[in-house]
């Protein structure tokens, strides 16, 4: 088990939560297992871009702060499967308006750019953002996926 932080060493909410998500993949990993439980395989595809290496960290990471839960299967060849806690999805409601608040403003940001902005595109964590591990994730103006 991972030693986690006394509450008293954080400066403030967004401090610790930060803990949690903090990096690159986490957010985007959270994202691919909104909607469905997925094999590691299928994260890896969801994620593009993350190493096997740092894809199993940041799965360790997440299940030791109680947001992921890992299952294995006792199965020949094994299958595991990893999904999201209620904490986990509670995180993920949390984060839904801060990917509302990313949607606005990469829109807005490729607006003013002149860009095309197809309105269909999901972008953003939490419920309804289209989140699915053997969807691809989208470019939307050429600032990243989400």
């Amino acid at each position: 088990m991972r030693i986690v932080r006394r509450p008293g060493a954080f400066v403030c909410g967004i401090d610790a939560a930060m803990d949690v998500i903090g990096g690159k993949w986490k957010v985007l990993i959270l994202w691919a297992l909104n909607e469905r439980t997925c094999r590691f395989g299928e994260l890896r595809r969801a994620v593009t871009g993350v190493t096997e290496k740092v894809l199993s960290s940041h799965l360790k990471e997440l299940e030791d702060d109680g947001i992921v839960h890992r299952e294995v299967y006792a199965e020949v060849p094994p299958r595991v499967e990893y999904s999201l806690t209620p904490l986990g999805l509670s995180l993920n409601a949390a984060l839904e308006p801060l990917g509302l608040w990313g949607r606005e403003h990469i829109y807005r940001g490729a607006e003013e750019a002149g860009v095309g902005v197809d309105a269909g595109v999901g972008v953003g964590v939490g419920a309804g953002a289209g989140a699915d591990c053997g969807a691809e994730p989208q470019v939307v103006a050429g600032l990243g996926h989400g």
